[in-house]
């Protein structure tokens, strides 16, 4: 039996810098408060989807919370300098800048 999201394991959410965690966060939330709106008026909802959702939102607050502990570790952003397109136009952008000097 599947507990929560298919797409929010905590496979993939270990995998998510802390922004884009919060904006998880944010989007479950967001869901949550749709769904016990529309259980509150009346609309046809599952409750395994509130359920689902609930939790959702605790296993990103406890991946928040172990990396505040130091217990998992935060991943490590990839700069878009590193890449080898942008250190050419960072060469490319400097021989110019040469060149101008030069004249």
């Amino acid at each position: 039996m599947a507990i929560g999201s298919k797409e929010l394991t905590s496979e993939k959410l270990d995998v998510l810098d802390n922004e884009l965690l919060a904006n998880e966060l944010k989007k479950a939330k967001e869901e949550l408060f749709n769904l016990r709106f529309q259980a509150a008026t009346g609309n046809g909802t599952s409750n395994g989807r509130v359920r689902a959702v609930k939790r959702d939102i605790s296993r990103i607050y406890t991946i928040i919370r172990e990396r505040e502990l130091g217990i998992r570790p935060t991943p490590v952003k990839v700069e878009a300098s590193a890449t080898p397109a942008s250190k050419s136009k960072k060469k490319a952008a400097e021989a110019e800048a040469a060149e101008e000097a030069a004249e």
